[in-house]
């Protein structure tokens, strides 16, 4: 059994129709159709929240649904590793040249021209895609948002909930025109890239995005920092009894630890641990004095 027969089994068994379905989702009932008639793949589980609205309309056990489809999809993938992956649609170019800073597009479209779907376009298309499914992840279940997403791509707010499903379920190699339309041109001002370093620098709608810059950066790592861990640091991080509750920073400190000769044992970290909380080995800020009035 797979999602849509299970769902349509549901439908005819409570004597309802795909219309009721779609409203209960926030979705299309076009998008119900076709999920329904298999022209559409049942979106991943994680990424998601229309299996939880549909199995509380069709009172089916927590979590069946995205099970099913979790097997569904691997079954999917199976089919299409053999196939290669196609070049972007023309539009779906058109748009990722249109948003690139003008003093970058001449030499950007030489390079895509030259190398159709090569390198360089799947790099930016990639970090592009990245940032859009990012965004409309954290904001997934906010209707404010959606109805203002909607609203600057001329769709109905169903349309946009059907629209940020497919994209968030979407890659690089299949991303469609209607993501393009619905997403990325309204959520992206420009973008920019450093063509020596490969740097990418993009610029989202201050109205969709409070921190409307992202930038990623291709850094050269010096071969000390990809030193071996120190065999006490690896056991210090798989004893519980040890390292606690230690957080981030702190065991980001302790693995730039570094020693010639003597190798420290887990107990040596945890005991350094401590040192870096206690408060009586580190100097506390002046007070601020008060300016004296003469």
């Amino acid at each position: 059994m797979d999602v849509s027969l299970l769902i349509r089994q549901r439908l005819s068994e409570l004597g309802l129709d795909q219309k009721d379905l779609a409203a209960a989702a926030q979705v299309t009932e076009s998008y119900i159709s076709q999920l329904l008639a298999r022209k559409k793949v049942p979106p991943a589980p994680g990424r998601t929240d229309i299996y939880e609205k549909i199995g509380q309309f069709l009172k089916l056990p927590s979590g069946e649904l995205s099970k099913l489809a979790d097997v569904q999809r691997q079954l999917d993938l199976k089919k299409k590793v053999a196939v290669p992956p196609g070049p972007l649609f023309k539009e779906c170019r058109e748009l990722i040249l249109r948003k690139c800073e003008p003093a970058r597009l001449a030499e950007i479209q030489r390079i895509f021209e030259k190398e159709p779907f090569g390198e360089l376009e799947r790099l930016v298309t990639q970090k592009i895609l990245d940032v859009a499914q990012g965004l409309a992840r954290e904001e997934l279940r906010s209707e404010d948002w959606l109805r203002l997403m909607a609203q600057l791509s001329g769709r109905s707010y169903e349309q946009m909930r059907v629209a940020i499903l497919e994209l968030l379920d979407t890659d690089v190699f299949h991303v469609s025109i209607e993501s393009c339309v619905s997403f990325l041109d309204p959520m992206m001002e420009s973008w920019d890239m450093d063509l020596k370093s490969f740097g990418v620098e993009i610029v989202l709608n201050p109205r969709l995005s409070p921190g409307s810059l992202k930038r990623f950066e291709f850094v050269e790592v010096a071969a000390e920092n990809a030193a071996a861990i120190e065999p006490g640091f690896e056991q210090f991080l798989k004893d519980k009894t040890l390292n606690g509750d230690a957080n981030e920073e702190e065991i980001e400190f302790l693995k730039r630890l570094r020693f010639k000769a003597k190798k420290p044992s887990a107990l040596y970290y945890y005991r350094e641990l401590q040192n870096l909380r206690d408060p009586l080995h580190f100097h506390s800020p002046e007070p601020l004095k008060r300016e004296e009035h003469l």
